[in-house]
């Protein structure tokens, strides 16, 4: 057995030079996709991209601290309606406009962490899925958000302006190039922080909220915290998906996205960051490639257009996207619990002890 004999061992980011290694050739292989891929490629990725910093983000509240969450659309809408907000009408920076709309996304995930302090569970879950639906309608029928027309992001420019210094990002792939960093760093922060005080009382929480206290640990500082560092995450994302978007609505953050959010955490394996970071990745593959077009999916496509205009209607073909999604949780949660960081364990274990 791998032992780890000192604290250093453990908070040290890469365990061996082997993980060294393929983390190098993972990042070469980020940098260098662009250019073997088509537009709308690159769009995906940007989309996988955002999405793991929610997941990463939800998985801290959601897999390390044991708090389930169904609102993270309306942390994700904050983040885009307010960081466009802050460069149109205030004309702040990039950077200080994605900053500010991650901190007041965390402001909101604080006092939505107050209730977790005396509720658990569905109870939890019914009352993050009401702030969800409101954040939802409120920026719906407030015409600084521009109401039910919804808000244009502006130009990305990820310079400073207002000293006379411009650099706009026009192209998906300079975006995709700015989102890959901002998503490693945020990654890595996680990473970090499960390793820290506050992690491991995250991780106390999760296991025995009364062994927790017992031990010292502040309930309310702790989950109250989880909360905010989990709205922080989306709150980042938000602003990003902004400009990968570049229009959005009020309805493009409506309760099915924040189900999926937590789907991705759920196939990916709580706990395990690399987890959040492959469910987000199948998930949105999933739902904006694969499924996208059902007539074109391998095998069963033509099968499922048939199956829809005999017994059902063409504009029915489209739902076939959430139940194909719907499918793969069941058969993960069925066949493999711990989700795809449970079966890469597997894996792992049994290349390890090969061939016997």
């Amino acid at each position: 057995m791998d032992m780890k004999r000192s604290y250093y061992e453990d908070i040290e980011l890469f365990g061996s030079g082997t993980v060294l290694f393929w983390a190098i050739i993972l990042l070469a292989g980020l940098l260098a996709a662009p250019f073997f891929a088509t537009q709308y490629h690159v769009y995906l990725f940007n989309l996988i991209l955002v999405h793991i910093i929610v997941a990463v983000g939800l998985n801290i509240l959601v897999g390390s601290t044991g708090q389930i969450a169904l609102g993270h659309g309306g942390f994700f809408a904050i983040g885009a309606f307010v960081t466009v907000l802050l460069m149109t009408k205030l004309q702040l920076p990039f950077f200080v406009a994605l900053l500010g709309s991650a901190f007041i996304a965390a402001f909101f995930g604080f006092l939505l962490g107050l209730p977790a302090l005396r509720l658990e569970g569905p109870y939890l879950a019914i009352a993050t899925l009401a702030f969800g639906l409101a954040i939802m309608h409120i920026i719906g029928h407030m015409e600084l958000f521009g109401g039910r027309t919804g808000l244009s992001a502006p130009p990305l420019d990820i310079g400073i302006p207002q000293l006379g210094f411009s650099w706009v990002l026009h192209s998906q792939v300079s975006k995709y190039y700015l989102i890959l960093a901002i998503t490693v760093g945020m990654v890595l922060f996680a990473i970090n922080i499960l390793k820290t005080k506050a992690g491991r009382a995250f991780v106390a929480i999760r296991d025995s909220e009364i062994a927790a206290e017992v031990i010292g640990i502040n309930l309310a500082v702790y989950k109250t915290l989880a909360f905010a560092v989990s709205a922080f995450y989306a709150g980042i994302a938000g602003g990003l998906y902004a400009f990968v978007l570049g229009f959005f609505d009020p309805f493009t953050f409506n309760l099915i996205l924040s189900v999926i959010f937590l789907v991705m955490v759920v196939v990916g394996g709580l706990g395990s960051v690399m987890g959040a970071i492959a469910g987000a990745t199948l998930i949105t593959y999933l739902m904006y490639d694969l499924f996208k077009n059902v007539g074109e999916v391998p095998v069963v496509g033509d099968l499922l257009v048939s199956f829809s205009r005999q017994w059902l209607t063409v504009s029915g073909i489209d739902n076939f996207n959430l139940i194909a999604l719907g499918l793969v949780m069941i058969g993960i949660i069925i066949f493999e619990p711990l989700g795809i960081f449970g079966a890469w364990i597997r894996v792992k274990k049994y290349w390890k002890t090969w061939p016997f």
